[in-house]
Formats: structure tokens, C-alpha cells, sequence
């Protein structure tokens, strides 16, 4: 029986032959972005806030109000419904009322709130 040994050395030879070149490889781009240069400087992005809290508040005067609250205090959604449409109420900075157009105003914290609706009584909720 012959020795299968000269034969995986001739293999791994000629294997070895085949890279000779260096070992980074050649990377051809015959597809450029067009936007490369605008991406590479374009400024940071900023993510939108966490969500806080999700709350479902009574108010005094029995209604309910569902109201989610954003990390950093500058955002709140407020919904008069469950499935009612959605109000984005904002602040310039952290704990200033968050307000929206129309008359919207809501202070507070997930805990008690006081919100301001167009054309309604002020509302003094809790959660």
C-alpha cells in the first residue's frame, strides 16, 4: 500500500503556491454611493425619546384620559378615548408644561396630572 502522505503534501503546496499575494484583500467598487460624501458629514442624529410611562388616568370629573409619558420630560401623548386620536404634546425643556396647538396644556407627572383641553374645563387626573 503506498503512503498517502507525498500526496497531501504536493496538495498543501500547491494550495500555498496559490496565495502568494498579500493577504489583504482586493476589493473592487464598481458601484460608488453617490451619497458617501453628504453621509460622512452629516450631523448626529438624535433618537426619539424612551417612553416613560403608559397611563390610564381617572379624572375628577369620572372621565378617563390615556396619557404616555417620554423620557426627559419634553414629550407626552394624550388621547381623550381609548382608540381616540392621539395628541403629541411638547416642552422646550424638561419639566416646563407640554403644550400643542389649539389650547393644549398638561402639567404634572404619570402620577397626577392637570390637562387643558380646547373649549373644556380644566382636568385634575391621577393615575
Amino acid at each position: 500500500m503506498k503512503s498517502p502522505l507525498p500526496i497531501a503534501i504536493a496538495a498543501l503546496m500547491a494550495l500555498a503556491a496559490c496565495n502568494s499575494k498579500s493577504a489583504e484583500p482586493e476589493v473592487i467598487d464598481t458601484n460608488p454611493d453617490p451619497m458617501a460624501t453628504q453621509l460622512a458629514n452629516a450631523g448626529a442624529v438624535e433618537l426619539p425619546p424612551a417612553i416613560k410611562a403608559d397611563k390610564s388616568m381617572r379624572c375628577k370629573d369620572n372621565s378617563v384620559v390615556y396619557v404616555t409619558f417620554f423620557e426627559g420630560d419634553k414629550q407626552a401623548i394624550v388621547r381623550t378615548a381609548k382608540d381616540g386620536s392621539p395628541t403629541t404634546l411638547t416642552a422646550p425643556n424638561g419639566g416646563e408644561p407640554l403644550v400643542a396647538d389649539g389650547g393644549w396644556k398638561l402639567t404634572g407627572s404619570p402620577t397626577n396630572i392637570t390637562l387643558e383641553q380646547p373649549g373644556k374645563p380644566s382636568l385634575t387626573c391621577k393615575g
